[in-house]
C-alpha cells in the first residue's frame, strides 16, 4: 500500500506545484504593462524533488518502526499502537520539525512556496518602464506547463483506470 501511497502523493504534489506555476506565470501575463513588474517563476524541478524527498519519509519511519517493534505480532497491534500515538507521533514529531515539513494528516500532498523559492525571471532585455516580463516568454512557459499539468493528469487517470481494472478482475 506504501507505494500507491507514493505514486498518489507524488502525483498530488506535482499537480500542485504544477498549478502554483500556472498562477505565478498568469500573475506575470496579468502585469504585463504595470510599471515595475517584475516577472516572478520557480524551479519546478529543484521544488518537486525536495516535496517527494518530504514525502517518503513519513512512510518510511513508518515501516522502520513497525520493524523494529518486532514482526507480525507488532503488525497486529500496529492499529492500536497509531491510535495511542505510538510510532505515529514519535514519527510526526521527527519530521515536522520545521515549518517547511510536510506533515502527516490530510494535507500531506500540499505543498506551498516561500518567498525565497519564487524568483525573479531574468530578462535579455529591459523596459524603460522597470517591466521585466516578456508576454512571448510568458506565454510560452504557460503553454508548456498547462501541457505538463494535462499530461500529469491523464498519467493519474491511467493509473486509477489501471488500478480499478485489476480489482474489478
Amino acid at each position: 500500500m506504501n507505494t500507491l501511497d507514493a505514486n498518489f502523493n507524488f502525483h498530488q504534489t506535482a499537480l500542485n506545484l504544477r498549478a502554483q506555476r500556472q498562477e505565478l506565470l498568469a500573475s506575470n501575463l496579468a502585469n504585463a504593462d504595470t510599471p515595475n513588474y517584475k516577472a516572478r517563476d520557480f524551479d519546478f524541478s529543484a521544488k518537486l524533488k525536495d516535496a517527494v524527498g518530504k514525502l517518503a519519509s513519513p512512510s518510511g519511519l513508518l515501516g522502520a518502526a513497525a520493524t523494529v517493534a518486532g514482526g507480525a505480532a507488532s503488525l497486529a497491534a500496529l492499529p492500536a499502537t497509531l491510535a495511542a500515538g505510538g510510532p505515529m507521533a514519535a514519527a510526526k514529531s521527527l519530521l515536522t520539525t520545521a515549518a517547511a515539513h510536510i506533515g502527516l494528516g490530510k494535507d500531506q500532498g500540499e505543498t506551498t512556496l516561500s518567498d525565497a523559492e519564487v524568483k525573479y525571471r531574468d530578462t535579455p532585455q529591459g523596459s524603460v518602464d522597470g517591466n521585466t516580463v516578456d508576454a512571448d516568454v510568458e506565454r510560452n512557459q504557460f503553454a508548456d506547463n498547462a501541457l505538463r499539468y494535462e499530461a500529469s493528469l491523464t498519467i493519474l487517470r491511467n493509473d486509477i483506470r489501471d488500478m480499478m481494472s485489476v480489482m474489478q478482475g
